[in-house]
């Protein structure tokens, strides 16, 4: 039972009460492309860091901004720009200018609370989707926006902070033998997008576990802590869902949508990340199904929990109710009870008593009550 408790608190830990984000009124009443960065401010300066390969050369740095026209002037096969940080709102414009990106494209890449959603432009493509992490069923979920932006051989990725989902994608990038070095830019897009939802898949078998857990807990400790768990297990499920329902949209509309900027090469790539998409979302929903469905066995455990207290408690208020009667009648004290007079009248009474509760015992055993 005690470790039941302590997996119980230990869940609770997971769905505390989040701060409220208030920053979206601050962009009420601004005119449409309007650059406010809706987030929290992770780190103190923002990082951009440069990738930079071909089929021969592979290059790695972290850069400032004015450094980074020097490097596109290189113009190698493939420009990967990680910019961690958003906060940095002057920045970001200055980034705009530089790669021609659309003020409504800064807008929603500052918007961290964005839908998923891709967007083709005239000379580049844009995509906006949660990036998510959940190492053990014993951790919460950490999410963040990323957003991409495919141009001409360059991509840029935005983050939030530090800590993602690429480092196979970059080891990969470190071997010269590896297929993806020999690929374009789409495919190094292909293969980020391929990286974030492969870790839905990790995130949701952590969820999978976690629901298992409560499931075993809510039928042997039916308590106010497991049924706090439980909802704040089913409100986490309906963040998942609006996270990963859009994904669908997102992944399908590359193969419909932005044929001048991804490759026949790629594209069957991509139907196959369109795959694994489904795949993720029919998971989420039968986790959903299965949260709710845990939370109904949460209640029928407690209402019979409920129901055997009250048949204990039944039996005994029935075993007594005849021998109220008795030590009822006995006690009238009338003149003529000549059982009042008898030597051992007390002893009889007594054992009259016992005989009738091995008796409805007895009878109640027969029948299965108990």
């Amino acid at each position: 039972m005690s470790s039941n408790l302590s997996n119980i608190k230990a869940v609770q830990k997971l769905f505390k009460p989040k701060k409220k984000k208030n920053k979206k009124t601050h962009k009420i009443g601004l005119p449409p492309g309007a650059l406010v960065f809706t987030g929290d401010k992770k780190l103190e300066n923002v990082e951009i860091n440069l990738i930079t390969y071909d089929e021969v050369d592979f290059y790695e740095e972290t850069i400032h901004l004015e450094q980074l026209e020097g490097h596109l002037k290189l113009k190698k096969k493939v420009i990967w720009i990680d910019i961690i940080g958003l906060h940095d709102v002057e920045l970001m414009e200055k980034i705009g200018l530089l790669f021609g990106i659309h003020k409504l494209t800064l807008e929603d890449i500052l918007n961290v609370d964005q839908r998923p959603k891709m967007e083709v432009f005239d000379n580049y493509l844009f995509a906006a989707m949660k990036m998510i992490q959940c190492a053990t069923p014993e951790s919460p979920i950490d999410d963040e926006q990323i957003s991409f932006i495919l141009k001409d051989g360059i991509l840029l990725t935005f983050q939030e902070k530090k800590g993602d989902v690429f480092e196979f994608v970059r080891s990969r990038l470190t071997d010269p033998k590896r297929a993806i070095r020999q690929r374009k830019t789409d495919y190094l897009l292909y293969a980020l997008l391929d990286a974030v939802i492969d870790n839905y898949f990790i995130v949701m078998e952590n969820v999978g576990e976690r629901i298992e857990n409560l499931e075993s807990q809510a039928m042997t400790a039916p308590g106010s802590e497991t049924l706090n768990a439980l909802y704040g297990q089913r409100r986490e499920m309906m963040d998942l869902r609006r996270t990963v329902y859009p994904l669908r949209e997102v992944i399908g509309s590359f193969d419909k949508y932005a044929d001048d900027k991804i490759s026949a090469e790629t594209r069957p790539f991509i139907r196959d990340l369109y795959e694994n998409t489904i795949q993720v979302i029919e998971t989420m929903e039968v986790f959903r199904d299965m949260s709710s469905g845990v939370l109904d066995l949460y209640m029928n455990s407690l209402s019979n929990r409920m129901n055997n207290i009250m048949k204990v408690l039944t039996i005994i208020s029935t075993i007594f109710i005849p021998l109220s009667f008795v030590a009822g009648v006995y006690g009238m004290n009338f003149d003529n009870m000549p059982e009042l007079h008898w030597k051992y009248g007390y002893f009889y009474v007594l054992g009259g008593m016992g005989l009738v509760i091995i008796g409805m015992l007895y009878f109640f055993k027969r029948k299965n009550w108990i």
